[in-house]
């Protein structure tokens, strides 16, 4: 089994990090494939950043998702997911949507917590977009500045780990969602400091991924997501010219 990893921002330190945890939780026989944005930004926080980001999105694997059985948006907010599955023959995942679903396999309420307040009206549409705003407790959001993105998860650790407890005594939330690709692997470092269950979306999204290749789902022919019919295009790159115009299948 091959999964493509796009991370459609330009931080290669991010891509790794993803790849590090993807690596942890894949089966032994999964190929773990990532491909990091050629251009863009370092990391997606804004509405405007993301449509950018999903652009890349689908330039990306239309270049590189020919041998891909299941394809991840490595970004939590995961943009051009739903271009994606209308392009896709395989199973596209977001980080966004797999660690909420997995949440709500876990508690009725999810509170999500992050890096940045910059992230917060963006999580918050991703989070309506995917219909599970009556199960969001909260969206909480780290107001202390971070010096590297890489590194963001060490230097706002201690200020995680204090809001992801105050949000199930505040909040009422049953599960904690840490979001955001720079927090890739916290959980696993901090689950034994947190009262609530911890879900790390790259973690959630390579075990979907895994269950949706094995259940060997075919590509809608009828529906919102089904195919689009082919159509010619100019000025795009050539490999997503020929992916919408049908030329080439992915």
């Amino acid at each position: 089994m091959q999964i493509l990893l796009l991370n459609p921002n330009t931080s290669i330190g991010i891509t790794d990090r993803m790849v590090a945890v993807a690596k942890r939780f894949a089966s032994p026989s999964t190929e773990i494939v990532a491909r990091t944005a050629p251009r863009g930004v370092p990391y997606i926080a804004t509405r405007a950043e993301a449509l950018i980001a999903g652009a890349i999105a689908l330039e990306m694997f239309a270049e590189h998702g020919h041998d891909a059985d299941v394809v991840i948006v490595g970004a939590f907010g995961d943009p051009g997911l739903g271009g994606l599955r209308e392009l896709a023959s395989v199973p596209v995942i977001g980080l966004a949507e797999a660690a909420m679903l997995t949440a709500c396999m876990l508690g009725r309420r999810f509170s999500i917590v992050t890096f940045a307040q910059v992230l917060g009206p963006w999580y918050e549409e991703c989070v309506e977009y995917h219909g599970l705003t009556s199960r969001l407790a909260a969206m909480r959001l780290v107001s202390a500045p971070f010096q590297e993105l890489t590194n963001v998860q060490y230097e706002l650790g201690e200020a995680i780990v204090e809001i992801a407890n105050r949000t199930g005594a505040e909040d009422k939330a049953d599960v904690v969602i840490l979001a955001g690709a720079p927090l890739a692997g916290l959980a696993e470092q901090i689950r034994d400091r947190v009262l609530l269950p911890l879900v790390d979306g790259v973690a959630a999204a390579v075990c979907q991924a895994e269950t949706l290749v094995a259940l060997r789902p075919r590509k809608a022919a009828v529906g919102s997501y089904r195919r689009p019919d082919p159509k010619l295009s100019q000025g795009l790159s050539e490999a997503l010219s020929s992916l919408l115009s049908g030329r080439i299948a992915n």
